[in-house]
């Protein structure tokens, strides 16, 4: 299934719990929350207080994407706080396999995500054990970047070998979607698709109309396929 992720790092703070519904009402699945502590990435982001807070909104499924040094530490109070889905980074993790498996008993689904810099190869391993697999289209940390081309092989590379292995694994891209690119991420076989700007700049309603249309018509186009 194609499901959007709108980020609410793009969101207007001043109204946050407004965007959050008005991008519910209007169809999304999955809110995008991503979590960044000042040192796995530069920036400092929302935290738990925030997501327990906007939990009271909507009973959506929170995408929760923890760019943090030693995640491992806030598994179980980001659960409490309302996490549906837990993502961590390869690179900040030193036993992979442990903090998936501690993540999953605490009855949550779990992503891996990696950075542009990181091959493929690395998720590979771990893929019986995930959900999803988050593949950063920019460089983590700050929104409104341009996507980088690269990315898109990596992309490809993950389905096929979903596809040939028999996984049910999504793949989630995050970072520079929009317009010209979706189509280039849908094409090489993801998903989930994190969008910051290109959903919450402008009217809501109307983005999240134009891109679930793109997606809907994906969805139609693989149901055909699956037909024949």
């Amino acid at each position: 299934m194609y499901k959007l992720s709108p980020s609410i790092l793009a969101a207007d703070f001043s109204k946050l719990g407004e965007e959050i519904k008005a991008v519910a009402d209007a169809g999304a699945e999955y809110i995008h929350i991503d979590v960044m502590d000042g040192v796995f990435v530069p920036s400092i982001s929302l935290g738990m207080p925030v997501i327990q807070s906007v939990r009271k909104i909507t009973d959506k499924i929170f995408d929760v994407h923890l760019m943090i040094t030693e995640p491992e530490r806030y598994i179980k109070d980001f659960v409490k706080c309302g996490a549906d889905i837990i993502t961590v980074h390869f690179e900040t993790l030193k036993y992979p396999g442990k903090v998936i498996e501690d993540i999953k008993a605490m009855g949550v689904k779990v992503g891996l995500s990696i950075n542009p810099e990181t091959s493929v190869q690395a998720v590979l391993p771990y893929l019986p054990q995930l959900d999803m697999v988050l593949i950063m289209t920019v460089r983590p940390g700050f929104g409104g970047q341009e996507y980088i081309g690269y990315c898109t092989e990596k992309v490809s590379t993950l389905r096929k070998h979903i596809t040939e292995h028999g996984f049910n694994t999504d793949i989630e891209v995050d970072g520079g979607i929009n317009t010209t690119t979706i189509e280039t991420v849908l094409e090489a076989g993801a998903n989930v698709i994190v969008m910051g700007s290109s959903i919450f700049k402008g009217n809501i309603s109307e983005n999240m109309k134009k891109y679930t249309e793109i997606l809907n018509k994906w969805e139609s186009a693989k149901a055909d396929k699956e037909a024949l």
